[in-house]
C-alpha cells in the first residue's frame, strides 16, 4: 500500500454520517471516510451480529471495543478482544464476522 496525496487531516468521528448495514443478524453501523483508494471505517456492530456473506476484501482490523470472532472459510476461527487486530489481504482467505454481545472496530482497507 502507498499512502498519496493525502495532506494531513483530523477526523471526529462522531461528526462522520452513519450508515447500517443489515447482517444475517443483527446490524453493523459504519462511518466511512474515503483518501483515494483507501477506505477507513469505525464500525460498530450490534450484540448478536453475523455477517451476511463471506467477505474477500483485504483488512487491516483494529477491535477497539467488545469481542469479534472471525470464522476462515476453512473453519479456523479467531476472537479478537479490545486491544487486538488481524490483517488479510485482499482474496488471501474469505472471512467472516460475528460478535455475542457487540464490537467497535477501526477497519483500514
Amino acid at each position: 500500500m502507498q499512502i498519496k496525496d493525502i495532506p494531513f487531516g483530523i477526523t471526529d468521528w462522531s461528526q462522520v454520517e452513519a450508515t447500517e448495514h443489515r447482517g444475517e443478524q443483527g446490524a453493523a453501523t459504519w462511518r466511512t471516510r474515503q483518501f483515494g483508494d483507501i477506505r477507513v471505517r469505525m464500525v460498530d456492530y450490534s450484540p448478536g451480529y453475523l455477517a451476511d456473506h463471506w467477505c474477500a476484501k483485504g483488512h487491516i482490523l483494529l477491535c477497539l471495543e467488545g469481542e469479534l470472532e472471525t470464522t476462515l472459510e476453512d473453519g479456523r476461527s479467531f476472537t479478537l478482544r479490545a486491544g487486538m487486530s488481524y490483517q488479510v489481504a485482499d482474496h488471501a482467505e474469505q472471512h467472516r464476522s460475528q460478535t455475542a454481545g457487540g464490537a467497535k472496530l477501526f477497519i483500514v482497507d
